[in-house]
């Protein structure tokens, strides 16, 4: 049941298109690019908010986060109807021939929650037991898989505060300024663009990248679930057309 995996090159271009919009935006308003490229209001809010991500999360949480985003690039060929039938095939299997049948193969599942259902059911184990492993292996991973984007949607909540401070140091900075009146427009100008990092950053950066990580962590879970369903039928020795059913009313 491994799964193919390949890169979601329209999703990597996509990445990129809001901050294309919005410098299409500031063109067709007349400005020019090169003003919404500051050195110091990147500094301030993406280095403030790197810092602030770390402060609440550990290096390697932060590592973990961002080794997720990049996997969510690599598209995952669809295995939920091939483990759907596989799961109907195992609970033929036992059904038909008994759960002791299905020893020789648990060694060659590469779903850990299944692998390690099935030894239980093989080993005798009472439902109330595998329920319980059921539920305690579904509250960890999904927890585990939710990490990475509570790092994000942290970052996001951030950025725009961050993107205001970066304002307002500007700001302060003009009004050291105030006798040379020129100088003032420009001056503004710039220090706006740190709000324009925030928000944008938040909006078009971090809390897409949050996103596609709990679309991926929901999706896993779901796969979960199946399983968890199929290992109480395959325990019951329950009819596959009934497995089958079930399963296909559980993915729908």
């Amino acid at each position: 049941m491994r799964r193919k995996r390949m890169l979601d090159v329209a999703s990597l271009l996509m990445l990129p298109l809001g901050i294309v919009i919005v410098i299409a935006a500031q063109l067709l308003e007349g400005g020019a690019p090169q003003a919404l490229v500051q050195g110091p209001a990147a500094l301030i809010v993406f280095g403030g908010t790197c810092a602030a991500v770390l402060v609440s999360y550990s290096p390697r949480e932060v590592g973990r986060a961002i080794a997720a985003v990049a996997r969510t690039f690599e598209r995952a060929g669809d295995d939920t109807d091939a483990l759907m039938k596989k799961l109907v095939a195992i609970a033929g299997r036992a059904h038909r021939k008994g759960l002791m049948s299905l020893e020789a193969e648990i060694g060659d599942l590469d779903h850990s929650l299944l692998r390690d259902g099935l030894t239980l059911i093989v080993d005798g184990t009472s439902i109330e037991v595998l329920r319980d492993l059921v539920a305690s292996e579904r509250r960890a991973r999904d927890a585990d898989e939710e990490q990475p984007a509570r790092v994000f949607e942290a970052a996001a909540g951030y950025a725009p505060t961050l993107g205001i401070l970066g304002a307002v140091l500007g700001l302060i900075e003009v009004m050291h300024h105030l006798s040379e009146p020129a100088a003032l427009g420009s001056g503004i100008a710039v220090a706006f663009v740190a709000t324009v990092y925030g928000v944008g950053g938040a909006n078009l950066l971090f809390l897409p990248l949050a996103g596609r990580l709990r679309e991926r962590a929901t999706a896993a879970s779901r796969r979960r679930d199946l399983v968890g369903e199929a290992l109480f039928a395959i325990h019951a020795r329950t009819n596959p057309r009934l497995v089958e059913h079930k399963l296909k009313v559980l993915s729908a």
